[in-house]
């Protein structure tokens, strides 16, 4: 079992089914009124070095709802803002705190983080990974389509932490993964590496959006210029331009295909309007499940 959730990589499907699974478990728990079966009085170190909605809320809420406490720290307002090492920060929050949940820039910030911390560790999103995100991703595909063994899961757009944890997320579920970025935009080497190796599924990597969206029955799509990056935008909507999902798109897919966005979205670029209203209630209940899958993966990981 995973001391931490640092990358979808270091979990086997069998893992991950668990952890969609304890998600589905808490979600009805929550909706029928029922008590969370969780020890009380669990404290999470939330540390934020970028700006957050949905990770900040949901996993302050989880905390909240099963019985725990949320501590907030910004790096403006903490000792890591000062120059801190993040060894030294491990170890104090390590006696302190019984979970450590990161979202930051560089992935390695949080493998260094785990390496030094005696509590678990989780991701809350880097540059290279979005593990919860995607979490919450299938656990959406699967309520609506009851399985996620042979859908074929389509990404269109920058080739960043959204990319990346899509193709491992979606290749160890047993998904047909294609994935359309322009050429200088492709996903991190790793992933790559880890889709060649599969077997039982089958992985794209394309120019055309109109290629990988042929029968998907899932397509997602994420904002061209994530935090960090907002100095490139006038550079990334040329490389971009002909990267929307739009009715043109939707078109190619399977019957009843669903759509997925992150959020937040910018309509008009990466996704139309009317599209993304169309499935808005797909898309919200994404953005509503991180809640679920965040709490499934503290109960495992400060369960253990």
């Amino acid at each position: 079992m995973q001391k931490h959730m640092l990358k979808l990589l270091d979990y086997s499907r069998a893992e991950i089914e668990e952890i969609l699974n304890l998600a589905d478990q808490l979600k009805y728990e929550l909706k029928n009124g029922i008590a969370h079966n969780f020890p009380k009085g669990k404290t999470l170190a939330m540390i934020f070095e970028k700006s957050s909605t949905r990770t900040h809320v949901s996993f302050e809420t989880g905390i909240f709802q099963l019985g725990g406490h949320g501590i907030f720290l910004s790096s403006g307002t903490s000792q890591l803002g000062r120059g801190e090492p993040i060894c030294d920060t491990a170890r104090v929050l390590a006696r302190y705190c019984d979970c450590i949940m990161i979202r930051t820039f560089a992935h390695e910030a949080v493998e260094e983080l785990a390496k030094w911390s005696g509590v678990p560790v989780i991701n809350g999103l880097t540059d290279r990974y979005h593990p919860c995100q995607v979490l919450a991703d299938l656990m959406t595909i699967r309520e609506r389509n009851s399985r996620l063994v042979g859908l074929k899961l389509c990404y269109i757009g920058d080739g960043n932490n959204m990319a990346n944890s899509l193709i491992v997320g979606g290749l160890k579920c047993g998904m047909d993964v294609s994935v359309a970025c322009p050429a200088g935009y492709q996903p991190h080497k790793e992933a790559l590496e880890y889709a060649a190796t599969v077997t039982d599924a089958k992985f794209e990597l394309t120019t055309c959006p109109k290629t990988a969206a042929k029968n998907a029955d899932v397509i997602v799509t994420d904002t061209w210029a994530s935090m960090g990056q907002e100095g490139e935008g006038a550079e990334r909507k040329i490389a971009f331009a002909g990267y929307q999902v739009n009715d043109e798109i939707m078109a190619l897919a399977a019957p009843g295909c669903m759509v997925q966005h992150c959020l937040p979205a910018y309509k008009g670029q990466e996704i139309t309007e009317a599209v993304f209203e169309a499935h808005a209630d797909e898309i919200f209940d994404e953005a509503e499940n991180r809640l679920h899958v965040q709490k499934a993966v503290m109960v495992r990981l400060m369960s253990m």
